[in-house]
Order: structure tokens, then sequence, then C-alpha cells
């Protein structure tokens, strides 16, 4: 479980977080939604150790990350998977030894060991076939999927997920969410995920944290935003007519209901 609290963050004068306070759970997919510059991103880069905050606490089970030395980090990065909205991954490297890669940096496993960790983490996003391809010989879905099975090789507590689906259709996005939820619920990771993917936040949004302005607007679960009176939060989900619609037909059901 991850606890964010009381934490701020300032460039200069501006100020871009305020006081947040929020709770990633452990075996559930977190979800971080909200406009572009919200701060959404910032956070995302607090909670990893890529930016520092002004002021407030990190807490990874207990530990204060912000706190830790700087030895201390790199030993919690560890525990840490992620998948950045491009899948980043080296051109020049096949798909297994991609996979392998972070493996070679901190494992003390043998060579053998670690293809062979690599291979079943590769089965593990159906992938089992293409490890001796390169990036640029697999579909842009299948680089997500490379990357997740690289995120989980190190068997992380945390997954950090920075827009998994951008650039992707909406079958192949369907796809990565259901890897990422499985994957969340059968390892019991804390998975946070950055996105603006409304079928992600509907479909798989077991906690989620709407950030508006720097400040967390609103939190539940995708069951109760249908029904939220929360303005700000309706008008960025249900941006479409489409959507619009969709949630007054649910309003109204349940309005029926509630008579009869």
């Amino acid at each position: 479980m991850i606890e964010v609290k009381n934490l701020y963050k300032s460039f200069d004068d501006k100020e871009v977080l305020h006081n947040i306070n929020c709770v990633f759970e452990d075996g559930k997919t977190n979800l971080i939604i909200g406009q572009s510059g919200s701060g959404k991103t910032v956070l995302m880069k607090n909670l990893v150790g890529l930016l520092s905050p002004t002021s407030g606490e990190v807490l990874y089970d207990g530990r204060d990350f912000v706190k830790m030395s700087k030895k201390e980090k790199v030993h919690m990065r560890r525990e840490m998977g992620m998948i950045f909205q491009s899948a980043a991954l080296f051109d020049s490297l096949s798909v297994l030894e991609n996979v392998m890669f972070p493996l070679d940096i901190f494992s003390p496993m043998t060579l053998r060991e670690r293809k062979q960790r690599a291979m079943e983490c590769l089965e593990r996003v159906n992938l089992r076939d293409t490890e001796n391809k390169y990036p640029a010989e697999i579909s842009g879905g299948m680089q997500k999927r490379v990357a997740i099975a690289r995120a989980i090789v190190l068997n992380p507590k945390y997954l950090f997920c920075d827009e998994p689906n951008s650039g992707l259709d909406p079958k192949t996005s369907l796809v990565i969410d259901n890897l990422l939820s499985s994957i969340t619920h059968d390892l019991n990771i804390t998975t946070i995920i950055n996105t603006h993917d409304m079928n992600s936040v509907m479909g798989i949004g077991e906690s989620i944290n709407f950030i508006y302005k720097g400040e967390i607007n609103w939190q539940g679960v995708s069951g109760d935003i249908m029904l939220s009176t929360n303005k700000r939060l309706t008008d960025f989900i249900f941006a479409s007519d489409l959507l619009k619609e969709m949630r007054e037909t649910v309003i109204q059901h349940q309005q029926q209901e509630k008579k009869s």
C-alpha cells in the first residue's frame, strides 16, 4: 500500500500540487485521472522519485520514500515496475533481451535463470513466440505487452503505468487493461495508472483519484461515477453526448427502481 499525506509540489512560485492525500491499495488497479495540466503526471513523478515534493510524505508500506537516503531509494526502486507512455523498448535488443534487461542489472541469477524468468513473463503476457523478434517487427500493442513483461520481471510490489493505452486502438486497449488488471490481482501488486482512457476508468477503475487543478477533487470507484453529483468530474468523464445519454439513462433507471 502507498499512502500520500499532505503532499505539496511547487516549481518556483507556481504551486502544482496542493495538499494531496490519497491511498493506493494492494491488489487493486488504482487510477489517477484528470485533464491535461491537472497535476497527475507530476504526482506520479513524485511517487517514484523523479521529482521531490516541496513538502509531505509518500509512504510505501509505512516507509517514507521522501526521507530515504539515495542508497535506500535505489534499493526501493527495485520493488517498482514502470510502464511508460511509449513502450520505451530498446530497438537494438530483441524482445527477450528487453525483458531480461532489469535482471541483467539487478539480479544475481545466472544467464540461464534470467532467460527462463524472462520467458515466463513473456508467456504471462501471451508473447511466447516473439522472443527473437525486435521491437520494430511487432505491433504497438505487442510492444506494450513486452513493456509489461519487463516491468514485472523483478516481481515488483508496485507497478506504475503512465498512459499505457496511448496510441492504441480500442480493442488493443481492452487487452492491455485486462492484462494489467489480471496481473494486479494475481500477483497482489499495488498498481497505479495515469490515464485519459474512459474505457479504462469504467472498466478497471477499482480505486479512482480525480485531480482538478492540483487538488484531489473526487475519490471513489467506477461504479460511483455514473451517479456522482461532482460537476467537475462528470464534465470530464461524460464529455461526449453519447456518454451523457448513457449516464442520464442510468440515473433514470435508478430513480424508477426507487419509486417501485
